[in-house]
């Protein structure tokens, strides 16, 4: 039996609608010294993405590096109608620097769509969505779904400067409701935004938050969780390998929240969205 026919089985055993293609290159530009916006064609996949949910990218290798697992990345945006799926990915490795290289009309191999997305609840009126560097790019898609089911959405954006900020115009897009912090005026510390997210909840309740990109702010929205009553849910970002929980290469340690015990759960199949409450970080 081959690699494939078990990633096969895999997807069937949990009703997956995901599929090993390749991929056509329609664009990868940079967004800044540090970003790239990569987009590809997956034709009748993208109709298939669901906010939270991630592909697995086959990494080109070049003289410099031979990436041999493939790479998970957030889709950023779908486009089911004309059957591309975008995604936004810091160039730091030797995966990320293959990826760095593909041109229009190159061919990439990519596994998707993989894992458990974001849910919203029929009472949600106002959600907070907060996260910080790329973590943003996975929270987009989830604004603009709270949009078209009319949910009010508050979104908090962290990064290094405004310089790295990322999304703002997607969140802006959308009708969220957009709140900027950055570690170079300090606006960023958790004091500070715990202020923010607690004047926001005064003004208008917040029925649940969700947030990618930060252990800091999940630690944070933990707490207020607990103490404001709102619920949440976490996009973990982790080391991945097969992506469709048979390798156990990114198993990590969750709560219960009835008996506080620890179980083990893979961030490729039972999530990559958890319940915020059973994060343990």
């Amino acid at each position: 039996m081959t690699m494939h026919d078990d990633a096969a089985r895999a997807c069937s055993r949990k009703g997956s609608t995901a599929r090993e293609n390749a991929a056509s290159v329609l664009s990868n530009e940079w967004v800044n010294d540090e970003y790239k916006h990569l987009r590809v064609r997956v034709d009748a996949l993208a109709a298939q993405v669901k906010p939270g949910q991630f592909f697995n990218l086959q990494c080109p290798q070049t003289e410099q590096d031979k990436p041999f697992f493939r790479r998970p990345m957030s889709t950023w945006f779908a486009n089911a109608e004309q059957g591309y799926v975008d995604f936004l990915y810091k160039v730091v490795g030797a995966g990320t620097r293959g990826l760095s290289t593909l041109r229009p009309q190159d061919a990439v191999n990519v596994l998707g769509p993989l894992g458990n997305g974001f849910t919203l609840q029929p009472g949600h009126r106002h959600i907070l969505v907060a996260g910080r560097g790329v973590g943003l790019a996975t929270l987009a898609p989830l604004a603009e779904h709270a949009a078209a089911h009319d949910v009010q959405v508050t979104a908090l954006l962290s990064a290094r400067d405004r310089e790295h900020l990322m999304s703002q115009q997607r969140f802006l897009a959308s009708g969220a409701t957009v709140i900027e912090v950055t570690d170079s005026d300090g606006s960023s510390a958790m004091a500070q935004v715990e202020q923010r997210i607690r004047a926001v909840h005064q003004q208008s309740p917040i029925d649940a938050v969700y947030t990618c990109g930060s252990s800091r702010v999940i630690l944070l929205l933990q707490r207020l969780s607990q103490e404001l009553g709102f619920s949440g849910e976490a996009a973990l970002e982790q080391q991945m390998a097969c992506g469709l929980g048979m390798c156990y290469c990114c198993v990590r340690p969750m709560r219960n929240k009835e008996s506080l015990a620890l179980t083990d759960k893979r961030v490729c199949y039972d999530g990559p969205v958890f319940p915020l409450h059973e994060v343990v970080l």
